[in-house]
């Protein structure tokens, strides 16, 4: 499965490298502009903001940084945005990096994809190239995106960079709009020989705007969701098994970080402000005013080695793992990195309970045994493992899906965000 795979695959790098401290996996964002106005989007701004333009690193800023990335031992390039190719000189970017030797994805929502653009790319490959897709139909596409005609284009670039065996992922989504189209979408991309993946975890947009919780599921459709493939169980089980339990090794107990932001990974964003993630603005480097190597070495370390200063329930939880609270997800939805997000903690608590693995008592949580959301919880747990709903589920057996965001994930929702 997708998500845990890549959950295991950021551990486990985690391990390689946390006594090195490698900055091997690097994301920028080359701009916040998209053609697009989607309602769940965490940072995308209009592509005539003049004002976003002219904050964005020129051509030259970004091959100096790449340069000081590459001396720096970083492998793993993703470039994101907004929109990548919003950018008219992206491909000039991108190539600099190709011969720097980088292992470079692409996140793109395909739209703004020429046949010039796809017969460059089958010239320089990258490593992959993902794109969102947004609904199934035209009227659900558009109805997230807000923009008419970005459907006819979405499926034009997916079909240009198909014909040149472009190595291209299909993705979405899960949200309140286009959540009764998820298997037609998945059907869809088996039909083009594509792999498919969704996540459903929304966060609000970086500027702290709750606008795109509107339309995130609720805690049981998420769930239910999850038990529509058999895979997905299995595969959420077994990485319980394996990942749950405290976050921190011992020596470590008392950081407010348990990911590999900082210790293996960094981002970047249009304006050359350097950071743990690409949700996480609190601590950030201007590279601008410094050098790669300074904010790697110093600023990040310094961010990464940050103290518990609260103790909430989330300090001794152990079901973290299929959880996702991290301090980024705190700073946008709560306003502090180590207030718990309760709606993350509901979809972990809901998940072991009808997964079967277990979810020990942490401290004063509403969904333990006790809490204020326990009764609430119980009663979804029922409504989940009711005899007819696992009678509808089982038809699903034959769609298996893999699944993107869980724990361990930088990033969620559209091209921008790394779903």
């Amino acid at each position: 499965m997708e998500t845990v795979r890549y959950a295991e695959f950021g551990l486990e790098m985690n391990r390689l490298v946390i006594s090195q401290r490698i900055a091997a996996i690097g994301t920028i964002e080359v701009t916040r502009r998209c053609p697009l106005e989607c309602a769940h989007c965490y940072n995308n701004l209009p592509m005539d903001d003049q004002q976003a333009r002219s904050r964005e690193l020129t051509y030259q800023e970004l091959c100096g940084i790449l340069d000081e990335m590459a001396d720096a031992g970083c492998l793993w390039l993703l470039f994101t945005g907004g929109e990548i190719f919003a950018r008219r000189d992206f491909l000039d970017i991108y190539t600099y990096a190709k011969r720097k030797g980088f292992l470079i994805t692409l996140f793109t929502n395909g739209t703004l994809i020429t046949p010039k653009i796809a017969d460059y790319l089958a010239g320089w490959k990258p490593f992959a190239i993902e794109i969102t897709l947004y609904g199934h139909t035209k009227e659900t596409y558009e109805r997230l995106t807000g923009i008419p005609g970005s459907y006819d284009m979405c499926i034009r670039g997916i079909n240009l960079l198909k014909e040149r065996g472009l190595p291209l992922k299909l993705k979405t989504v899960a949200v309140s709009i286009n959540k009764h189209e998820i298997w037609d979408m998945k059907q869809f991309a088996e039909e083009m020989g594509l792999e498919f993946k969704f996540d459903a975890m929304m966060n609000p947009r970086i500027d702290c705007s709750q606008s795109p919780l509107a339309v995130r599921l609720t805690a049981e459709e998420v769930v239910a969701m999850d038990l529509q493939d058999p895979r997905r169980v299995e595969e959420w089980q077994r990485f319980a098994q394996q990942f749950n339990g405290p976050s921190h090794t011992p020596e470590h107990s008392d950081e407010v970080y348990h990911c590999g932001g900082g210790i293996s990974s960094f981002a970047i964003d249009p304006e050359g402000k350097m950071s743990i993630c690409v949700l996480s603005h609190v601590d950030a480097y201007d590279l601008r005013k410094g050098s790669f190597r300074e904010g790697w070495d110093d600023f990040l370390l310094k961010a990464r080695s940050k103290k518990i200063s609260l103790i909430t329930k989330c300090v001794d939880c152990q079901i973290k793992a299929v959880c996702g609270m991290c301090p980024a997800n705190g700073e946008l939805e709560n306003g502090h990195p180590e207030k718990p997000v309760d709606f993350l903690c509901h979809v972990a608590h809901l998940r072991a309970q009808v997964m079967g693995f277990p979810a020990p008592p942490h401290g004063e949580c509403e969904y333990c045994e006790g809490g204020a959301g326990y009764e609430e919880l119980t009663r979804s747990v029922a409504m989940l493992e009711n005899a007819e709903v696992r009678t509808l589920l089982a038809t699903a057996r034959s769609r298996s899906l893999p699944v993107i965001g869980s724990a361990g994930s930088s990033s969620v929702g559209c091209s921008s965000c790394g779903v």
